[in-house]
């Protein structure tokens, strides 16, 4: 697996746009994902454009959850590639321009082979679950729902490897103690704590930071 880092608070490069939201493109064998979509359209499509990701390949947009920092570039993008499966929180509704959307509710499910969603968990968030090599993979947008909870759900398709994305006021860190790696991005509260306790596991992002899991 392949992500691309091509939205967040901060840039790993000069010429990369970085500004407070998230996205990233995950490429696995058989499809390319965008998770999220920050928050300005203009910004997405430049970085992606950078990146040398084209939006008419991406085959499927996954939505963590309905704030402006996630969903403000999803119309430019579908603007430059309508072609996509849409898996969209149950909250969020009025989008119509994707091939095929699919609203989650709250229970955890299987999207198409190696693709699960934790389900939209206290009815504001989902993250997104993808098996590697190495174990299952999360993908969260801000972790407002409780860490706990986001990591019995993801378990529940196989031993947890790691996370990347926003981790808000996360703080119980004895949660992370088994897992091997470990993304803090976008609206991470506690990044200093959370690289002194696992200075080994964690992982830099900022915009054009590629990761192969």
């Amino acid at each position: 697996m392949k992500v691309t880092i091509v939205f967040d608070n901060t840039s790993a490069r000069e010429d990369l746009l970085a500004d407070w939201g998230f996205a990233c493109v995950i490429e696995t064998q058989n499809r390319k994902i965008l998770f999220d979509t920050g928050a300005d359209g203009r910004i997405l499509m430049h970085n992606l454009q950078l990146l040398n990701i084209e939006a008419g390949g991406i085959d499927a947009v996954f939505i963590s959850h309905n704030h402006f920092d996630h969903i403000g570039g999803l119309s430019a993008f579908l603007n430059a590639n309508s072609q996509v499966v849409a898996y969209l929180p149950q909250s969020l509704r009025g989008v119509r321009k994707a091939r095929s959307i699919i609203h989650i509710g709250p229970h955890p499910q299987k999207l198409a082979d190696n693709l699960f969603t934790t389900g939209e968990l206290e009815g504001i968030e989902q993250a997104l679950v993808i098996p590697t090599k190495n174990g299952m993979m999360i993908f969260v947008g801000c972790s407002h729902p409780a860490m706990r909870t986001i990591l019995q759900r993801a378990n529940t398709f196989g031993p947890v490897y790691g996370i990347l994305g926003g981790l808000h006021g996360f703080n119980q860190f004895e949660l992370f103690a088994d897992l091997k790696f470990i993304c803090p991005t976008h609206c991470t509260q506690h990044l200093t704590e959370i690289k002194e306790r696992f200075p080994t596991k964690v992982a830099e992002g900022g915009v054009g930071k590629v990761y192969e899991i």
